[in-house]
């Protein structure tokens, strides 16, 4: 039961390999998203680094939560590009990745404890039950520098764009 909080995790990275790797390579992209979408993953790797850094206290969850809004508002900036650029098709995969990042989110703040198991007041104990789960915030924060690193490196590196066939628009 407690590899529920794995599915939105698992979900979004599927879409957005298929976002990245087919959509986004099949029409290119303007230097707006070159740029917008690695700061979109840092604002995620923000909130997975607060949470490793420091135990979960009222005043650090108030800042998680902070943070996880930010983020989840910050994605959204590129829908005026979006709608001129996108298919319906891709579109679509947009909403359905705008649905999974609070989840996303939300998952690693629910796991965030157990990262912090031994510094916990006894009324938090009941996290227990999912021990074994405290990787998951480091997973999750490999994976989102792994795509930041991606998404420079396809996008913004003209020799790496070309050799794999991503071809950013209005680059040399």
């Amino acid at each position: 039961m407690k590899y529920v909080l794995l599915v939105p995790f698992v979900l979004q990275g599927c879409l957005m390999l298929i976002d990245e790797f087919y959509f986004h390579r099949r029409r290119g992209l303007g230097l707006w998203e070159r740029i917008g979408h690695p700061i979109d993953t840092l604002s995620v790797v923000a909130v997975y680094a607060w949470m490793i850094a420091m135990p979960p206290t009222a005043l650090a969850l108030g800042i998680a939560v902070g943070l996880t809004a930010f983020s989840c508002l910050l994605v959204t900036k590129d829908e005026f590009v979006h709608t001129k650029e996108c298919t319906s098709y891709e579109n679509w995969l947009h909403a359905l990745l705008f649905v999974l990042h609070p989840l996303v989110l939300i998952s690693a703040i629910l796991v965030w404890p157990l990262k912090h198991m031994e510094q916990l007041p006894d009324q938090w104990r009941w996290l227990g039950t999912f021990r074994g789960m405290d990787w998951h915030l480091w997973n999750l924060l490999f994976s989102s520098i792994a795509m930041f690193a991606i998404q420079n490196i396809l996008w913004n590196f003209g020799p790496v764009s070309r050799r794999f066939g991503f071809r950013p628009k209005g680059a040399n």
